[in-house]
C-alpha cells in the first residue's frame, strides 16, 4: 500500500493503518522525542501524545508538502508543549552572551556520549540547543515556539554550549588520565 493509500485509511480512522503509520514512522519521531526529553521514558511519553495529535489532525493533512516534515513537526511542538507550560525558561537582558566555541574531534567524543551529554541539559538549555543546532531553527523562530525573547534564546544556546564544552574537556582529560596511568 502507497503512502496516500495509508494516509487516507488513517483519515477514516483505520486501526490496521493507523499501526503501519507508526511502525513506519515511530523510529524516526521517537529520535526526534529522544533529543527533546530528558529520559527514555519522557521520550516514550512525547511519541504517544505525538502520534496521539497525528492521528487526531490527520484529517488537517492536505497532501501538499512532505508528510514526514508533517509529522516531524507535530512530534516537535508535542515536546515543546510540556515545557511550555512549565516555567523552564529564565528572563535574561537582551545584552549578547559570549558564544562558546565547541570543537569536537569525532574521534575522542561518541556520537551515543554527545547525545548523553545533551540530554543531561536543563530542559531551556537543551530545548533551545536542539531546536538551533540540531534542527536549524534561527533565534526567532525558537523565541516564538517557546514563547520566549531571542535574549534568552541566545543566551540559552550559549549556556548549553558552555557546559557541553565543560563536560567533554572533562571527559577528555580523564581518558587522558587513564591513559596515562
Amino acid at each position: 500500500m502507497g503512502l496516500d493509500q495509508l494516509i487516507k485509511k488513517c483519515k477514516k480512522q483505520d486501526t490496521k493503518a493507523q499501526e503501519q503509520l507508526y511502525r513506519l514512522y515511530g523510529s524516526k519521531l521517537f529520535s526526534i522525542c529522544l533529543k527533546y526529553s530528558n529520559n527514555y521514558t519522557s521520550a516514550e511519553d512525547t511519541l504517544q501524545d505525538a502520534f496521539i495529535t497525528i492521528f487526531d489532525k490527520i484529517g488537517q493533512y492536505k497532501n501538499q508538502g512532505s508528510f514526514e516534515g508533517w509529522l516531524k513537526r507535530i512530534t516537535v511542538n508535542t515536546a515543546l508543549q510540556k515545557y511550555r507550560k512549565q516555567k523552564v525558561f529564565e528572563i535574561v537582558s537582551e545584552e549578547q552572551i559570549e558564544e562558546a566555541e565547541v570543537e569536537i574531534d569525532e574521534d575522542q567524543v561518541s556520537l551515543d556520549y554527545l547525545l548523553e551529554i545533551i540530554q543531561q541539559l536543563p530542559d531551556r538549555y537543551r530545548l533551545v540547543f536542539n531546536l538551533y543546532v540540531l534542527d536549524g531553527y534561527s533565534h526567532k523562530e525558537i523565541a516564538e515556539m517557546l514563547a520566549i525573547s531571542i535574549g534568552t534564546s541566545k543566551s540559552n544556546l550559549a549556556r548549553a554550549r558552555y557546559i557541553l564544552k565543560e563536560k567533554i574537556e572533562s571527559n577528555l582529560e580523564h581518558q587522558v588520565k587513564s591513559i596515562e596511568r
